[in-house]
């Protein structure tokens, strides 16, 4: 399949981060959900974490704070540094912070961590899988993106890389920090790192197509 190297425009985008519309609730409230979901399948495999995850492992041991906190000020570190990249908030920035958190919350919850490796492996295949599609839905209705996707999306328009290859550099150079720091690291960590960017260039495109199917009807 071929990646998705751009964010397409879509009927559901909106002209403002905060210029919410009825038509763009959907695919961002259901973006959000599935990258939570992807979140809790990860934990749930209890092979490794996502590499943000790890770095704010990595950084709770140093500072000596929760778990929590450390990745609350990496969130806030990581916004400062959209002001120089003209990275914009919105509405998608908040319900980031507030729906990924409670699905991750209930999906840990809900499911159980298997002891069957082969249903560890689906865990974490899935977990990237829906990740990747959520975030190709709720990155397209332009109401903002999360702090990691901010960061993501921002670097992407000012030097003009690849959104896959971008969200792959970031995995990679904040897990190997992570690591370094004493972070939780397992096969899962490592395959999403490796396989994120192209799950989301995966979905993009997937998404471009449909919608000019759409816009051909």
């Amino acid at each position: 399949m071929k990646l998705g190297h751009r964010i397409p425009t879509t009927p559901w985008r909106a002209t403002s981060t905060w210029a919410l519309r009825p038509r763009m609730v959907l695919p961002l409230l259901v973006g959000l959900t599935l990258f939570g979901f992807g979140e809790g399948l990860l934990v749930q495999s209890r092979w490794g974490a996502t590499p943000w995850t790890v770095f704010a492992q990595g950084v709770s041991r140093h500072v000596h704070v929760s778990l929590g906190w450390s990745t609350a000020v990496i969130s806030c570190v990581v916004l400062l540094v959209w002001f120089p990249l003209r990275e914009r908030p919105g509405i998608g920035t908040i319900a980031n912070l507030v729906v990924i958190a409670y699905v991750l919350d209930l999906t840990t919850y809900v499911m159980s961590a298997p002891s069957s490796p082969a249903v560890k492996a689906t865990y974490v295949v899935v977990g990237v899988g829906v990740i990747g599609v959520g975030s190709a839905l709720y990155l397209t209705t332009g109401l903002g993106p999360g702090p990691r996707d901010g960061l993501m999306t921002s670097l992407h328009r000012r030097f003009g890389v690849s959104v896959v290859y971008v969200r792959l550099t970031l995995e990679i150079m904040v897990l190997a920090a992570g690591w370094l720091m004493g972070g939780t690291v397992g096969v899962g960590t490592a395959f999403f790192a490796s396989t994120i960017g192209f799950s989301i260039g995966a979905s993009l495109s997937v998404t471009d197509r449909i919608v000019r199917r759409f816009d051909r009807d």
